[in-house]
Order: structure tokens, then sequence, then C-alpha cells
């Protein structure tokens, strides 16, 4: 039973790590293509009829918006990627891809070329199509950001013993992500 569990402890653990490496790199390199023309083009269908967006368009210009926005992705993947060295940061870049995240699945709604004309509302577009897929990032962002906290706060393991969230002086994975998200319900959870 041993053996079982460790080998469940280390594929949580490659899988996160695999997560994470992932997720930081999907931000980053969309990040840099901000910075090109193309990508400026390609973000128009979503940026003008966006009601925050379209705002932010029309005060700096697509250009500048788009740098912004690249600027914005790579810090946060830089953040998520920190998370060796900064847990703390590292949460922090996971809400804020969280926040990103729950932006871009806001053009569902908002972008008319999202859906198939004549279609229906469930009948999403190649664009509508490439944007569910945030769905998946967000989980990404979502576990990324309990593992951080975690990995930030293992002594808030909430009465668990150490030895289930360490071995040795390595945490793994699985432990720093059920210190997480248990420091994420004790704080969510309304006061009695």
């Amino acid at each position: 039973m041993g053996t079982r569990h460790a080998s469940v402890d280390h594929l949580a653990s490659v899988g996160i790590s695999v997560l994470r490496g992932a997720l930081a790199t999907n931000i980053l390199w969309i990040g840099s293509l901000k910075f090109k023309q193309y990508e400026v083009e390609n973000d128009e269908p979503l940026v003008v009829p966006s009601p925050l967006f379209s705002r932010l368009r029309k005060k700096l210009g697509a250009q500048r918006l788009n740098r912004l926005i690249g600027v914005t992705e790579i810090t946060l993947g830089s953040l998520i990627a920190a998370k060796p060295l900064a847990p703390r940061a590292s949460a922090i870049g996971s809400f804020g891809a969280i926040g990103m995240f729950l932006t871009t699945l806001s053009f569902l709604a908002t972008t008319p070329e999202a859906r198939q004309q004549g279609q229906g509302t469930l009948s999403l577009s190649q664009l509508g199509q490439f944007l569910l897929k945030d769905t998946v990032l967000l989980g990404a962002a979502l576990l990324t950001a309990a593992e951080s906290l975690g990995a930030a706060h293992p002594a808030d393991a909430g009465g668990r013993g150490d030895s289930r969230q360490r071995r040795g002086t390595k945490e793994t994975a699985q432990g720093s992500m059920q210190v997480g998200l248990d420091l994420l319900r004790r704080r969510l959870a309304p006061a009695r």
C-alpha cells in the first residue's frame, strides 16, 4: 500500500509540474506574440465588441492595448513559473491568470463572431472554439494557485500532520495542493 501511495504522489507531482510548465509556457508565448502586428489584427474581433476592452482600445489604441496585454501575460507567466523560488508570487500569478481567463471567456458572450451565424447560440465558430479552451487553462490556473498557496503556507495544513504534506524536506504536489485547497476553503468560508 505504501508503494501505491508513493506512485500516486509521484504521478501527482509530475502532473502538477507539467501543468505548471505548460500553463506558464502558453501564457508567456502568447504574451510575447502580442507585440506582433498580426496579433493586433487577430485580437480586433474580440476587443471591439467588449465593453471593457473597447474603451481601453479607444484610449490607448489597438497596438498599445495589445502591448499592455502582452506585458501583463509575460508577467503572469513568469510569476507562475517562479513557484520553486517564490511560491507566494506564483500564487499571485495564478490568481491573475484566473482573472485573465475569466475575461477571455467573457468574449464568448460579447463577440458575435464566436458563434456560427444561423446555427444557434451553442454552435461555436472556430474563434468560439479557440476561446472555449480557456476553460481548461482556467482549471490549470486554479490548481496552480492552490498548489502555490500550499507551498507558501505549509503550516496552514488545517490540523494535518507534517508527514502528509512533506516527504523529508520536499513537499509532494498532492500535499501542497491539499494544503492550498484547505487554506482557500477556510478563507472563503462564511464566518460562524
